[in-house]
């Protein structure tokens, strides 16, 4: 069951501004009914054509679209364009209180709409010279054929939200999420922007921005960036230590700080395994995460 803040379920079950503006000045759809959720976003400018003078949604989808959609609308109105292609998945997350990282697609969809119906007022009107996007050479390619995902958008989820694995990139975008097919090339994608981030100065001793709320004790980790934490830690220390030996694990669940795993490889049968849980996958945690953490191994 997901834990959703007041907000997220306040904006399912009251949704704001519900409906197809007939008058809108540019429409953006994104998504497939077929193969999950899909959004209708429609915007109006106002007279002056700087800013955006109302929003309308139709969404299929679960609470959290429903609910980053509403949020989206109430978001944009009184923006002017430049304000609002500022906005991120993030601001929407942020807004709603927070989403389950699996859900954090759903708050990509809704900008991916907003991109969308920017784009379709660009097409048809030119001359309001809105801000345009900036892309790339290869964006349009579609990697992920099962939910119709572009190169372009699995670079911008990495960088916005500065993702480290190719599981994060689905909880994103569901791109691997379908046949698995396409998480070859998601991880080529993926080493080639960290790659790009590393050459800018970051490396692996650059404490990411939740790291650094740790250090800088500048408040407690909410229960979403306490996962995202965990996570980064697991596959980019623990894991790789494991398979340094011939064993792997697999991060089974995560219960604020009860950590449940299952060892794979020669972890599974060594008889030291409790060892190696105590003295590398939870003193990582520890080390990494929260001094609060325990690690419990399942079959």
């Amino acid at each position: 069951m997901w834990n959703y803040t007041d907000k997220v379920q306040d904006h399912f079950q009251n949704p704001r501004n519900v409906g197809v503006l007939e008058d809108a000045d540019g429409i953006g759809e994104v998504g497939n009914i077929i193969c999950g959720d899909a959004m209708k976003l429609s915007i109006k400018l106002t007279d002056d054509k700087k800013s955006i003078a109302d929003a309308r949604f139709q969404t299929f989808g679960c609470a959290s679209a429903i609910a980053s959609a509403s949020a989206l609308t109430e978001m944009l109105k009184g923006k002017t364009v430049e304000e609002a292609s500022k906005l991120t998945n993030q601001d929407i997350a942020d807004y709603l209180g927070s989403l389950p990282e699996a859900k954090m697609h759903c708050s990509v969809m809704g900008m991916e709409a907003f991109q969308a119906a920017l784009a379709d007022i660009r097409k048809k009107h030119p001359e309001y010279n809105l801000p345009g996007a900036v892309t790339e050479e290869g964006d349009e390619r579609v990697v992920c054929e099962c939910f119709n995902v572009t190169v372009g958008k699995i670079r911008e989820v990495i960088r916005l939200n500065k993702l480290t694995t190719v599981e994060q990139v689905t909880y994103y975008t569901k791109a691997g999420g379908g046949c698995g097919g396409c998480k070859e090339e998601i991880q080529k994608i993926l080493d080639e922007e960290l790659g790009k981030a590393n050459q800018g100065g970051q490396n692996d001793a650059t404490p990411s921005p939740i790291a650094q709320t740790i250090k800088e004790n500048v408040g407690p980790l909410t229960p979403f960036q306490k996962m995202i934490m965990i996570q980064q830690t697991f596959d980019s220390i623990i894991r790789p230590g494991l398979q340094d030996d011939g064993g792997d694990a697999e991060l089974v669940d995560v219960a604020d700080d009860k950590v449940t795993i299952r060892l794979k490889g020669h972890c599974a049968t060594c008889a030291l395994a409790d060892k190696t849980i105590e003295h590398w996958i939870e003193a990582k945690l520890r080390e990494k995460v929260s001094a609060a953490i325990t690690v419990t191994a399942v079959k």
